[in-house]
């Protein structure tokens, strides 16, 4: 059976629905293939909006511990994880139904299995009972998204060794949490765990938490009693009867030293979901698995675009795969539009405290040519922050000098990743 369009884009997450919405909107007949029997993809099921609600249910407990300073008396405050983890459910479910509802609404029509390019103008959709469909269309957009990415040769046990997946369904509240990895995955979980009363350690091979941020937000990280390890990498790892122990490293020599806990979160990066998609035999080319495209989401195979995770060289953020999406489908429908200038994409991390920044850190904005001078305003001289009673953090604005052009706007504190969009 073969069913016609202008458009088929394999992945629902952020890049997908947003890039259907809009070519239905342009009057491309659109459909979109997920291999899910909901759409969202891992932003909604299984990555952002899941943790967020976690973050949030993290952020009540100390609110809720802290009460008693702003004359609200709680008594003793404890954390259900199983209500957590419904709620948390709750609003994932609700937010795939919404996005179901949008398909509908804009007559995208829906195909559920694994998708793949399956010769030209053609996408197979696999069923899981082996059924295949071939749809046939002009352009398809590779939209798939990425997993967690793990070390080689350690298993992800789903009981004690666990991705960012397996951690969003664990129904037992960890004792001692190890975290490997202090990007924005690792820090967030970090924030939650440590603010349900667990301990918490981080390892990090770099030598500061959250690396990819401006060296001064890296150093004004609040650890809140998290133990850090830095500069040091896990060497080996034992799952014991009741938990596991870590074997951590110096990355430049040194004693090794052992770390016990009662679960480990691999949190190291992501990896791009190109195998098995069918582009093998198409001019699509591949940089260590990541899909090569230019600024308008084109593709080495000119009816093929891709857009998000999978693209190289560009950020792992949900709202730059919902823009590329965007972009690509307007060349598709021979409108002209403008490259997405990344630069000006936003980075948001939910910890505790938050950091959001957009634009080039100090150090890149120097290691670029320019003459920067630096402006910092701390949160502790803030009137608002102190009516809610976080003072912790700063802003920092990054300019040139002589014509005061923004070059990087660099947030750390309460509510800094709304405060970004001020940037």
């Amino acid at each position: 059976m073969a069913t016609a369009y202008d458009v088929v884009i394999i992945g629902s997450g952020p890049g997908g629905y947003v890039t259907a919405v809009r070519a239905a909107q342009l009057g491309l007949s659109t459909a979109i293939v997920e291999r899910d029997t909901r759409l969202g993809g891992t932003c909604l099921l299984r990555g952002c909006i899941p943790t967020k609600s976690m973050l949030h249910s993290a952020e009540l407990a100390d609110h809720a511990r802290h009460s008693a300073e702003f004359g609200v008396n709680l008594g003793d405050v404890s954390v259900d994880i199983a209500k957590v983890l419904d709620r948390k459910n709750k609003v994932v479910q609700q937010n795939a139904g919404g996005v179901s509802y949008l398909m509908k609404k804009n007559k995208v029509d829906v195909h559920t299995g694994w998708g793949s390019i399956a010769g030209p103008g053609q996408v197979k959709v696999t069923a899981d009972d082996g059924a295949e469909t071939i749809l046939d269309t002009r352009y398809c957009i590779l939209a798939t998204g990425s997993d967690p990415r793990v070390l080689p040769g350690m298993k992800i046990d789903g009981a004690r060794v666990l991705t960012s997946t397996e951690l969003l369904d664990l129904s037992a509240m960890p004792s001692h949490l190890i975290v490997l990895g202090a990007g924005a995955v690792g820090v967030e979980f970090a924030s939650v765990y440590k603010s349900f009363g667990c301990d918490v350690t981080i390892v990090e091979m770099a030598d500061r938490l959250v690396p990819v941020e401006d060296a001064e937000i890296s150093k004004g990280f609040k650890r809140r009693g998290i133990n850090v390890h830095t500069a040091t990498k896990l060497s080996d790892i034992e799952v014991t009867e009741d938990g596991v122990r870590a074997r951590l490293e110096p990355v430049a020599g040194g004693k090794a030293k052992g770390v016990s806990g009662s679960h480990l979160l691999v949190a190291i990066g992501r990896k791009p979901l190109t195998a098995g998609i069918g582009i093998e035999g198409t001019k699509v080319e591949l940089d260590r698995g990541f899909v090569k495209a230019d600024g308008l989401g084109r593709t080495g195979e000119p009816w093929i675009y891709a857009i998000g995770d999978i693209v190289a060289g560009t950020p792992l953020l949900a709202h730059a795969a919902s823009s590329e999406g965007v972009i690509a489908v307007e060349h598709i429908a021979g409108l002209e539009p403008q490259p997405l200038n990344y630069a000006h994409v936003p980075g948001c991390t939910y910890s505790s405290p938050e950091i959001g920044s957009l634009g080039l850190t100090e150090q890149a904005a120097k290691d670029a040519g320019y003459t920067v001078k630096v402006g910092k305003f701390p949160f502790s001289a803030l009137g608002k922050a102190k009516v809610i009673g976080d003072t912790t953090g700063f802003v920092k604005i990054v300019a040139e000098a002589e014509y005061d052009q923004v070059l990087g706007v660099h947030i750390i504190g309460p509510r800094a990743c709304d405060l970004n969009a001020e940037a």
